[in-house]
């Protein structure tokens, strides 16, 4: 069960059920510790910290020097019991119905009738754990003209008119629910049982075409960096983070949550832990499934194309060419250097001294534990 697995991952994670490695100061001081090996899980809130820095950074990469968007699309709350059940196919809808949206209307020649470059990331969460599916996209303010000749400059703090990409987006996602159901890809079972009924389908599908669906756009306050940095704390994790984890005492677990309906203001939330548990697992996502998109101008077959025309149109004093061979190179250096390059900090500096840890043994579990026994204190009598 992928919830079990996910659970057990981090219960093993940097413990020494995973082997690790010894790290000794190559300086004076002759410090030396245990480094255990992390579970990679992207589930785990204390892993991935170099792929998350990396993927800024190829992100940064590839800005383009014009304003950029950032668009929310959220789906109602009616419809997570079907995603609960369902998340591969909901979710996959998601990002299909939001990129669709965003790219009819981005080449609509009424429009901008230009391709746009979105990148679009699934959160599932909101602050108090609880399922509330949404996609976070970064959208060029413009587009590449159809033919590739030229920029199409959008207006500064304008992408695109709110209510129709609301009305737009739920068009298109129900008709790809719809298209699910009718394929025989949803599975109506527990609390969604009722929906496997025509009629009762029929009303729900109705309920969902009267709601308002939000779609939230505004651009930016500090630039797209700011925005790909926001969403990089949540590419290679979900839920939550350990520092928002306050305290576990007496089977409860407490932690911060931001109040937006009191001007985000920090606040403290109190669950027990099973409920916590529960809560968390609900964003377990299914094995495989691809929570960063790219679409339009950012999409892969565009990258070293429609991508680098548009830059060499918006910077035509600069060349830009894909690197590949140093993109390959700086594959072989150590993580910990790569590390050290992405984010300013040094991992294998010695806590001690200041010089460098350098790795010397790599260590079985057994190893590990047999170590780790040995180092701890006496017990009791």
């Amino acid at each position: 069960m992928a919830q079990e697995r996910v659970l057990n991952n981090i219960v093993r994670c940097r413990t020494a059920a995973l082997g690790g490695h010894v790290d000794t100061c190559a300086d004076r001081c002759g410090f030396s510790r245990i480094s255990y090996n992390s579970c990679r899980d992207r589930h785990c809130p204390k892993c991935q910290s170099r792929q998350r820095a990396e993927w800024v950074t190829k992100r940064l990469e590839r800005i383009l020097p014009v304003p950029y968007f950032h668009v929310v699309f959220t789906i109602p709350d009616g419809l997570n019991p079907l995603a609960l059940r369902n998340k591969r196919a909901l979710y996959s809808i998601l990002f299909k119905a939001a990129s669709k949206t965003l790219t009819q209307l981005g080449r609509d020649p009424k429009r901008l009738n230009a391709d746009l470059g979105v990148t679009a990331v699934l959160h599932t969460w909101g602050q108090n754990l609880l399922l509330h599916p949404h996609l976070h996209c970064v959208v060029t303010g413009g587009g590449l003209s159809r033919d590739g000749s030229r920029w199409v400059k959008g207006r500064e703090r304008y992408l695109l008119p709110v209510k129709v990409l609301g009305k737009l987006f739920r068009g298109k996602f129900m008709a790809l629910l719809q298209k699910a159901r009718d394929e025989g890809d949803l599975d109506f079972n527990g609390s969604t049982a009722d929906l496997s009924d025509p009629s009762v389908w029929a009303r729900f599908r109705d309920g969902l075409y009267k709601k308002s669906w939000v779609v939230y756009a505004k651009p930016p306050f500090r630039g797209a960096e700011q925005v790909f940095r926001y969403l990089g704390r949540y590419t290679h994790r979900v839920a939550i983070s350990n520092h928002r984890i306050k305290a576990i005492k007496d089977g409860r677990v407490r932690f911060t949550v931001k109040d937006y309906k009191d001007g985000a203001k920090k606040k403290t939330m109190s669950l027990m832990g099973e409920e916590f548990l529960r809560r968390f697992l609900l964003h377990v996502l299914p094995k495989g499934f691809v929570r960063i998109r790219h679409y339009g101008l950012c999409a892969s077959r565009n990258v070293n194309t429609k991508l680098m025309t548009a830059k060499r149109l918006l910077e035509p004093e600069s060349v830009v060419e894909a690197d590949d061979r140093a993109e390959d190179e700086g594959e072989k250096q150590p993580w910990w250097e790569r590390f050290r390059e992405l984010t300013g900090v040094d991992v294998m500096a010695c806590p001690c001294c200041g010089g460098r840890l350098e790795r010397r043994q790599a260590m079985t579990t057994e190893l590990v534990a047999a170590q780790a026994s040995a180092r701890a204190p006496p017990k009791a009598a």
